[in-house]
């Protein structure tokens, strides 16, 4: 975000191209570009079609020649009118052909000025202004053609009516002139300075903008196809004009296939094998990267605001008086320092914050804001702030307090798991009930005084549409119909995958989930079904424990004792009592290191993902933080500040982190390990050189005695870095 500067928010402030501050205003930064990057290559589409297509056409039957269609009388009962689709076009204004090539080649234009900006070729600021023009022209082009047309050559109702053509080119308007305010939104957070001189978009959301394009090619170029094999080696029946070959392009691709339109020619029927695999697999591609997009966003922005809202009301909770929170309120907004970094086997002794960035490898650089989220770092840092002179509670009491934060951040932590899920869902519920219902709507009035549709049975029209099932009992048969369902199944089609795939990962994977459930205890048992539930339920767990101990007891007292050793039983964990109280020496430490690490890296394969303890967290940081420092820094500091080394609600929690938790560990295990080893190469390297340095040489002038030297290696004590007391350097004669 950017940094306050007192500004009005209506000043333009402009940042340059390689500007690292944080960026702001999401949705205008990121999914305004992928919006316009949809729309405009589609709009092309459509504005091709509304030029190769006559804009007017005659429904009188018998009416052969566009001669006749010009002049076309009404010569029968309304009602013995052809339909639409049967009706014969005729020519067009030459001022509207012309016209309508100057709108689509600015149409053209400005597409290709917005790839340019996206694959970085023009700089933005030049690039984005053409594309805003560029299509502002061609909007203003076809809406003062549509407007001419209606005003001064209207067709003479009811025999004539418009065509298809001219409903493409109200829908390409539209799509135009949407597009350029959006961009013009973009630009405008730009010009305020909320993001840099460049649309910021990942490597994922440019592939999807190239897949867009080229599903849209692949759409046009099938439409011009097979119009032109059909018309040349079809039977003739049907009519194959450009229009009607793209809507047959689309409900192919769709898989809808309602059998209104279809390849009457061998070499028509040929070319549908290739070209329906290829659009099938450039639209599965397509809507896969929507769909993990679409999840990014609401992971990167609407979860994370739901975490940092609850974290907001749990910390606040925590406020216990007026004169705590004015302390906190007045801490230094400083981290401090923490544990380690993530491990790398080059040298790291430098410490730098842990990172919880949604995207490994995008690293933001850190800087204080004035938004409403400074009230949460300023009552999240207090935990964290090094103050010598506050008294500090005992180390018990500070271990509790901070495993009462450590399960407020698991509970957050649950809740938003559930949360990210049914956000997701009910995201794809609405968008799918919209498109159903409004789509319902305008299909209605398009086909109503053709087809007598209500809108029952519109919405059963949409719903089998929106399924790809397509008995085809209803499909659009009028003009501003089917150049609708090009535009709304392009939209709807994709919009249900998602529902499905945000479906498959709640409901459905409930419903899999209790059924397996229920197999393992009926049909399917399952080894150590009844061990799982009861160590999911502690309370459980005591009473049979408490059970078994008890009839342990009476079994005892009915037998007798037993003679002879005890059976091994492992050691329970250790409880907040024993961890204020115990004091582990860095030898027992340094041989705890690797088997701390085996275990975290058998941790990393299980599935689901392990999530530790407070009292496992607080082993594993001893672990990492005794190779850093002496043992009398150590104890001072676990006196001051407790035995972890950052807040559990803070936004340093390791539970920030995308990565899993044993990851985490893992990485700073590793980085302990290479510090630990550090230490004692560089103290056996300062032995050796101070026993030089007092150990008189021969008279021949050879070295000191090797046995020296294969004490200093072999001293335990020396090798964990601590200086003997009483040095004593011996003379090779008393050796």
């Amino acid at each position: 975000m950017r940094v306050s500067t007192g500004r009005r928010w209506w000043k333009f402030t402009l940042r340059e191209w390689d500007d690292n501050e944080d960026e702001d205003w999401w949705f205008a930064s990121t999914a305004i570009p992928l919006l316009a990057a949809a729309i405009g290559p589609l709009a092309n589409v459509l504005s091709i079609a509304a030029l190769v297509t006559f804009w007017r056409m005659c429904l009188v039957p018998g009416v052969d020649t566009q001669s006749e269609a010009t002049q076309c009388l009404l010569t029968v009962d309304v009602k013995q009118l052809a339909r639409d689709l049967d009706g014969v076009t005729y020519r067009d204004p030459s001022w509207c052909y012309r016209l309508n090539v100057v709108s689509l080649a600015a149409g053209f234009t400005g597409n290709i000025f917005l790839l340019f900006n996206f694959t970085n070729r023009i700089r933005y600021i030049i690039a984005l202004p053409v594309t805003i023009l560029m299509w502002y022209i061609s909007s203003g082009i076809l809406i003062t053609i549509l407007v001419c047309m209606e005003v001064y050559v209207p067709p003479t109702r009811p025999q004539q009516t418009y065509s298809q053509g001219f409903w493409y080119a109200v829908i390409a308007a539209s799509m135009y002139f949407i597009c350029s305010m959006l961009l013009m939104v973009n630009m405008l957070g730009y010009f305020l300075g909320h993001y840099r001189e460049r649309f910021t978009l990942t490597e994922s959301q440019r592939t999807l903008i190239l897949q867009t394009m080229l599903f849209f090619i692949w759409l046009a170029g099938g439409g011009g196809i097979f119009s032109q094999i059909e018309n040349n080696h079809g039977d003739g029946i049907q009519d194959w004009s450009y229009v009607n070959a793209l809507y047959f392009s689309d409900v192919t691709i769709l898989t809808v296939g309602f059998g209104d339109l279809y390849p009457s020619s061998n070499i028509g029927r040929g070319l549908v094998f290739p070209y329906s695999v290829g659009g099938i697999i450039m639209l599965g591609l397509m809507v896969s990267s929507i769909s993990k997009i679409a999840s990014e966003l609401g992971s990167e922005k609407v979860i994370r605001r739901h975490i940092e809202r609850t974290r907001t009301k749990t910390i606040g909770r925590t406020v216990t008086s007026s004169m705590e929170l004015e302390y906190r309120e007045t801490l230094h907004l400083g981290l401090r320092p923490v544990i380690s970094a993530p491990f790398h086997p080059v040298d790291r002794a430098r410490t730098t914050p842990i990172d919880i960035a949604d995207d490994k490898d995008v690293h933001k650089s850190h800087h204080r804001t004035s938004t409403g989220f400074d009230t949460l770092r300023r009552v999240a840092m207090m935990a964290t702030q090094s103050t010598k002179s506050r008294i500090r509670p005992p180390r018990l009491i500070l271990l509790r307090e901070e495993k009462d934060r450590f399960n407020a951040m698991r509970r957050i932590q649950r809740s938003t798991s559930v949360y990210k899920h049914w956000y997701a869902l009910g995201m794809s519920v609405l968008a799918f009930g919209i498109l159903w219902c409004a789509g319902a709507v305008v299909f209605w009035r398009c086909e109503h005084h053709l087809q007598g549709m209500t809108y029952f049975q519109a919405l059963y029209f949409c719903y089998v549409s929106l399924l790809t099932i397509g008995y085809g009992d209803l499909a659009p048969q009028s003009n501003p119909g089917r150049p609708f369902f090009v535009f709304w199944s392009l939209l709807a089609v994709p919009t249900m995958t998602i529902l499905v795939s945000d479906l498959g990962e709640t409901v459905i994977n409930r419903f899999k989930h209790g059924t397996v459930r229920l197999a393992d205890f009926t049909i399917l048992p399952k080894a150590g079904v009844w061990r799982e539930i009861v160590d999911r339920h502690p309370w459980l767990l005591n009473w049979l424990q408490q059970r078994k101990d008890q009839h342990d007891r009476n079994r005892r007292l009915e037998v007798g004792f037993q003679f002879g050793p005890e059976p091994e039983v492992l050691p329970p964990a250790p409880t907040i009592d024993e961890l204020a109280n115990d004091r582990v020496t860095d030898e027992e430490l340094a041989r705890m290191l690797p088997l701390a690490i085996r275990k975290t890296a058998d941790d990393m394969k299980g599935d689901p993902k392990k999530r530790y303890t407070y009292e496992e967290w607080v082993e594993f940081t001893r672990l990492i933080r005794f190779s850093s420092k002496s043992i009398e820094e150590r104890e001072e500091e676990d006196d001051e500040e407790g035995l972890i080394e950052w807040d559990w609600i803070g936004e340093d929690s390791p539970m920030m982190s995308k990565g899993s938790e044993a990851e985490f560990v893992l990485d700073r295990l590793c980085e302990s390990m290479q510090r630990y080893i550090k230490h004692i190469t560089a103290s056996t390297l300062s032995l050796d050189k101070r026993r030089l340095k007092h150990t008189p040489r021969s008279r021949s002038g050879g070295s000191t005695d090797p046995s020296l030297r294969t004490r200093a290696h072999d001293s335990p004590t020396e090798a964990h870095g601590f200086e003997p007391q009483d040095e004593k350097v011996l003379d090779p004669g008393e050796s």
